[in-house]
Formats: C-alpha cells, sequence, structure tokens
C-alpha cells in the first residue's frame, strides 16, 4: 500500500502542496480531482521523487520509507509514473519503448510476460510493435507511455491527466483499459480533469484544492454530491439538502457551519457602513483640495452634502459633473500657456544671443529700452513663438547656404574680413599637399616640395632617407 502523510512540497517560496496525506490500496483506483494549479501534478511528482518535499513529510510503500530517495530508486520500490504528455521516446519504435520500460532490476525476470500483457490490453501495439512512436496517432502515443510504465512490473500506476488531447471515443476506450489494468492487481493513483469518467470507474476520490485536501469520500458518494457536481461535473444544486441517512462528512472543510455565511455576510455589511461614515466625516472636516479653493462657498457645500439614508446618490451629480469639465479645462488651459511661455523665452534668449548682426533689429539705447515682461495672453505668445521659430529657420538656411558656397560665417558681432568667395589664408602659411610616394606609391609623402626635390637630386647619393608614412 501506498501512503503520504503530512506532505509538504514547494517551487522555490511557493508552497504548492501543504499537509497532503493521502493512500491507494492494491486492486484499487483512486482519483484526485481539482482545478488548474490545485497541486495535482505536484502530488505524483513528490511520490515519484521528482519534486523534493519539505517539512515531516512521510511516504512509504509496503511499509518502506521513500523520503529522500531518488526517481529510479522509487520505481525500483514499485512505483511507476506516466507523466502529462506522455514523455515516450519519439524515434524509437514501439517495441523498443517497452523495452527501456523493463530496465528496472525487479522488471527483468518479468520481461516477456509483462510485454504479454501490454499487447493483451492494447492490441494496438501489438499490430504497430515496428512502427517509430512519434509516427502514431495521440491516442495510441498514450497506449506506448502506459505500456512503457507497465513493463516495470509496478503495484502502483500512478498517471497525469492520461485523456489529455484525446477524442471522447479514445477517452472511453482508455478508461475501459484503465479498469481492466485495475483487476489485474496494481493500484492506480489518477489525476483527471474529467471527473465523470474518472468517478465511473474509480473506487474512491480525493478533492485538491490550493495545495490542500478539502474532501474524500466513495467514488458514489462524490459523484452524487451536489457541491461536487456543481464544481467538477457542470450541474447539481448546492441548496439541495443530503437524502436522509448520508453524511456529508469530509468532503466539506474541517470547522465548516452554514452559520459562517450568515457571519460573514454581516461583517462586511458592518465594514461597508463603517467605510462610508469615515468618507463623510472627511468631507465635512478634511481640508480643501488645492483644485477646489477658487470655488465658491455653494459649490464647496454641494460637494460636501451627505448622501441621504439609503445610500442614494448626490442630487446634484450633473453639476458636479460639469464643475469636473471645467475644471479639467481650465487646468489644460494653464498647462498650456505655461509650457509655450517656457519656450518662448528660451527662444527669445537663444535669437538675443546667437543671431548674426545682419538679421538682428538694432538695439535701442539702453536708457530707453523698457523691461522686457511676456506677455500673458495665450494666443500672444502663440504668435509669438511662430514668429521666433520664422526666425530661427531663416538662420539656420543663411547658415546652409554659406556653408555651401564655401564661406566660413563670422563668429557673432565681428566685422566681415575679406573678399567674398574666398577664405583668408593666414600670413607666411603654406597649403599642403598630398602627393604620393615615388619610393612607394601606396603611401603618401610627407615631405614639402622642395625637400622631395632636393630628394631626388641626392637620390644615388643616399645621404638623406626618404620620409613616409
Amino acid at each position: 500500500m501506498l501512503e503520504a502523510r503530512n506532505l509538504t512540497a514547494s517551487y522555490g517560496r511557493h508552497r504548492a502542496l501543504d499537509g497532503v496525506t493521502a493512500h491507494v490500496d492494491v486492486r484499487e483506483i483512486c482519483v484526485v480531482l481539482g482545478a488548474n494549479g490545485a497541486g495535482k501534478t505536484t502530488l505524483l511528482k513528490a511520490i515519484g521523487g521528482i519534486v523534493p518535499v519539505n517539512g515531516n513529510t512521510d511516504i512509504t510503500m509496503n511499509g518502506r520509507c521513500l523520503k529522500g530517495l531518488k526517481a529510479h530508486e522509487i520505481v525500483e520500490a514499485g512505483i511507476a509514473l506516466v507523466p502529462e504528455g506522455r514523455g515516450i521516446f519519439a524515434d524509437l519504435t514501439v517495441e523498443e519503448n517497452l523495452q527501456l520500460g523493463a530496465y528496472a532490476a525487479r522488471a527483468r525476470s518479468h520481461e516477456a510476460h509483462n510485454r504479454e500483457m501490454v499487447f493483451d490490453l492494447f492490441p494496438r501495439l501489438a499490430e504497430r510493435r515496428r512502427q517509430l512512436a512519434r509516427t502514431m496517432s495521440g491516442g495510441e502515443q498514450q497506449m506506448v507511455a502506459i505500456g512503457r510504465a507497465l513493463m516495470s512490473d509496478p503495484e502502483i500506476l500512478m498517471l497525469d491527466e492520461p485523456s489529455l488531447g484525446l477524442s471522447p471515443l479514445l477517452c472511453s476506450d482508455l478508461f475501459k483499459s484503465l479498469k481492466e489494468i485495475g483487476r489485474t492487481g496494481v493500484g492506480i493513483l489518477l489525476v483527471e480533469q474529467n471527473a465523470k469518467l474518472s468517478l465511473a470507474i474509480a473506487d474512491r476520490g480525493y478533492l485538491l484544492e490550493n495545495g490542500h485536501i478539502i474532501g474524500h469520500d466513495s467514488a458514489a458518494n462524490l459523484i452524487s454530491d451536489p457541491a461536487v457536481q456543481r464544481a467538477y461535473l457542470g450541474g447539481g444544486d448546492t441548496r439541495q439538502a443530503l437524502p436522509a441517512g448520508r453524511d456529508r462528512g469530509p468532503v466539506r472543510p474541517t470547522g465548516y457551519a452554514p452559520a459562517d455565511d450568515e457571519m460573514a455576510a454581516g461583517l462586511a455589511a458592518r465594514a461597508a457602513k463603517i467605510q462610508a461614515s469615515h468618507i463623510i466625516e472627511l468631507r465635512h472636516t478634511g481640508p480643501v483640495p488645492s483644485a477646489f479653493r477658487h470655488l465658491k462657498e455653494t459649490d464647496m457645500r454641494a460637494i460636501r452634502t451627505p448622501p441621504p439614508p439609503g445610500g442614494a446618490a448626490l442630487p446634484d451629480a450633473a453639476q458636479l459633473s460639469r464643475m469636473a469639465g471645467h475644471l479639467a479645462a481650465e487646468a489644460a488651459a494653464i498647462h498650456s500657456a505655461h509650457i509655450e511661455a517656457r519656450r518662448a523665452a528660451a527662444a527669445a534668449r537663444s535669437v538675443r544671443t546667437e543671431a548674426p548682426p545682419a538679421l538682428q533689429s538694432p538695439p535701442s539705447p539702453p536708457s530707453a529700452q523698457p523691461p522686457a515682461q511676456l506677455p500673458a495672453d495665450a494666443g500672444e505668445l502663440s504668435r509669438m513663438a511662430g514668429d521666433l521659430a520664422a526666425r530661427a529657420g531663416a538662420i539656420h538656411a543663411a547658415h546652409i547656404a554659406a556653408r555651401r558656397a564655401g564661406l566660413e560665417m563670422p563668429p557673432v558681432g565681428a566685422p566681415e574680413t575679406g573678399k567674398p568667395g574666398k577664405a583668408k589664408r593666414k600670413k607666411g602659411g603654406k597649403r599642403a599637399k598630398q602627393r604620393l610616394c615615388d619610393k612607394d606609391p601606396s603611401k603618401v609623402c610627407t615631405c614639402s616640395k622642395a625637400a622631395e626635390e632636393k630628394r631626388h637630386k641626392k637620390k644615388k647619393s643616399g645621404k638623406k632617407k626618404h620620409k613616409s608614412k
């Protein structure tokens, strides 16, 4: 018998299983039902030695402790796992996959017998024993995965979502085969989302939710329980009472009572009243937000008016909506004017310091020049920004035209010198001209013209070496 007590497993800081206790007897089919993320796959992997367990977990098989053993040692102890997604060797044939399943020492002496048992359970595999596994259908690949697990001669067979991706007809055939496997004496721990088919062949069942076992009972009682029907079978009425003599027992969480629902509803209503009274108190005594300080006292009274008894809405909701629209429009206008004023001020400073004298207007005398003030009108600021942009574009175009004509722009405020069209050369300077070296044409000669002529005259004497880079 396989038994797990207080099984706890985690992925990092996330605890997937917390204190799970379950057992499976030989010749018994036990199903685990639960939603996605409840911990069903982790339960099978923890028993199979794939996921490490924590705390005081105790896993035994026929009295032998399996905690801390490796996965292949657990297979030797008599537990086989058919993982979700089958996990077969796609490039091997059916017979080679089955042969690998009998690699365990406990199964080598029974390899031929187990192979014949698998072929009796799944005649399709006997017909296609030489076929590559990847060329088979999904249902046939699932048969290969179950057959490979049975080749290890297990006492407990664990299956994780065996009907995943199969058609309804293949699912029905698969569960009939699992029923036949249970009759051979192998205990089955089945994780399956098809609750109706799994409970139809199972002897017992567990309900797993958020890493906890919230209920367990016989399959017949579970399939007729209204809560199980509503959660897993897509039907049932949770208000329906159980028949006389039927004990709901462990299907409900420990400590559950119908009065708990009424208590929770009362606490929720009380919390809502406390929150509403707190908001009303803040409206009466709290500070006025800065955005509402310019409003009239009548408007503020309308905002701070408490709601009438019964929780109805304020009667002046339309006025509040219009007030909010005006505030939003005013805030947008202030923000836009502020941005335009900042841009206009920056552009004005840039033009006064960088524009050439020819493009600047003549400055007025310091005594008669009024102090610079930015206009407050948003339209005037916009027009000023447009004029400055046009002026900056003219300066940029003049600069590009001068560069294309070969002129060098004089510094700001400096008088123009020299003839137009020619760049003035420094006095006494010589314009360097690159020449290819006579000795090595791939290099550029750095000697001046006079030095090069002198070098050619003394080339035969060899008194001066050629400079090259």
